[in-house]
């Protein structure tokens, strides 16, 4: 899962960025408002972390801003604003979680967890292809219904592959969706992935499988015998 931080108090942001990373998620963080909407240009991302207070803009402006641009990003407001009205109003301006400040990484990682399971959300509960199952929010497989072990990136190959289906995801998207700006990324990382990947699936007696599409990137079909 890619996560936006918006957040302009430094240590608090890298705070956020380690921690969640050692849980498993891509972090990119940003500390202004105008930042926001570059990053969000640029970057597909899964869910915004948004702080209220910004040093060029409050937080609920550029809430308003991304929702007048149609941007449904999945947004969660985290601030020292408590008070109920501020909770109600943020929430209003269409932010889909609220959590004050102070608080327990735990509790910000699952909530980002929850966000992305709600259906009506980008990532959505479940996605399924031939007897293929995976769940994005808990880089969780199976196939038939047996538990299939994926190491987080592969589980996030696989989810890009599986919300493509029958189009081509190129290497370069593959990348942009796996690691965090200025992440240190291998030139044959993708590959690397998707060779083990393609093993884990064939071993799991999975029918569908990762074809390689010269120029464009890979795609996932249904083998032949599915």
């Amino acid at each position: 899962m890619r996560v936006l931080s918006v957040e302009d108090d430094h240590v608090l942001a890298l705070f956020i960025q380690m921690g969640l990373k050692s849980m498993g998620f891509a972090v990119d963080r940003v500390a202004t408002a105008e930042e926001c909407l570059a990053a969000l240009a640029a970057v597909v991302y899964d869910i915004v972390i948004l702080d209220l207070t910004l040093p060029d803009a409050d937080g609920i402006t550029l809430l308003k801003q991304m929702r007048k641009r149609h941007d449904a990003t999945p947004v969660l407001i985290l601030s020292g604003r408590n008070k109920t009205e501020q909770r109600v109003a943020g929430l209003d301006a269409g932010a889909d979680d609220y959590l004050s400040k102070p608080f327990e990484l735990s509790e910000l990682a699952a909530r980002l967890r929850a966000l992305a399971r709600r259906p009506a959300q980008v990532l959505g509960a479940e996605l399924a292809y031939g007897n293929l199952v995976l769940i994005p929010a808990e880089h969780a497989a199976a196939v038939d219904g047996v538990p299939l072990s994926l190491p987080r990136r592969e589980a996030m190959v696989l989810e890009n592959l599986l919300r493509n289906v029958g189009r081509p995801v190129s290497k370069t998207v593959l990348e942009d969706r796996l690691y965090a700006f200025g992440e240190e990324v291998a030139s044959n990382s993708v590959e690397v992935h998707v060779h083990h990947l393609r093993r884990r699936l064939a071993a799991a007696k999975a029918d569908v499988r990762i074809e390689t599409r010269r120029g464009t990137g890979y795609v996932l079909t249904l083998s032949e015998a599915g």
